[in-house]
């Protein structure tokens, strides 16, 4: 049976709360995002691909994910993932097909949600998560989702705090 957005019944506030649970006693980053993706990979009806990109210079390179091989580094400002990090606001895209500059990653991807991730007022990096359907994606996901992308912002924070990153130590 194939679900449209509307058959979905993401509970959100218990993913955020599983979301949290899994990763409240582990300070590793790379380990709390790599099983925040394995979970909204499982749990969200509808994906194809679930995954982190990171800045690094003028560019955003691939981080943990789900789904099939990825674009290793995408530009700035260029495609979906490129312009919610240059926006600093959610992409929503229910047809990336008619979305501009849109790199296909994997030719199945039909719509796509990209969240920004902010640690110090600064874009560090997105959740990029994809679907083989057109309007996969409605306002109650991008409102479920957010705060997921939030705790994702803290874990993030938390670690480059430890390693004086934001402080100007490191």
């Amino acid at each position: 049976m194939v679900l449209d957005a509307m058959d979905d019944n993401t509970d959100y506030a218990l993913l955020l709360a599983q979301a949290t649970a899994l990763t409240e006693s582990e300070p590793d980053s790379l380990a709390n995002l790599s099983n925040i993706s394995a979970l909204l990979f499982e749990t969200i009806t509808g994906l194809n691909w679930c995954g982190f990109y990171f800045k690094r210079g003028d560019e955003l390179v691939l981080g943990p994910f789900q789904g099939r091989s990825a674009c290793t580094r995408i530009a700035w400002g260029k495609g979906v993932c490129g312009t919610a990090a240059a926006t600093g606001e959610t992409q929503r895209i229910a047809d990336v097909h008619a979305f501009e500059g849109h790199i296909a990653c994997d030719a199945a991807s039909e719509s796509e949600i990209v969240i920004p991730l902010m640690v110090a007022n600064e874009v560090i990096g997105v959740l990029d998560i994809d679907s083989p359907r057109k309007a996969r994606f409605s306002a109650q996901d991008q409102s479920g989702i957010e705060p997921i992308a939030k705790l994702c912002e803290r874990l993030l924070a938390n670690e480059r705090d430890s390693l004086g990153l934001l402080s100007g130590r490191g």
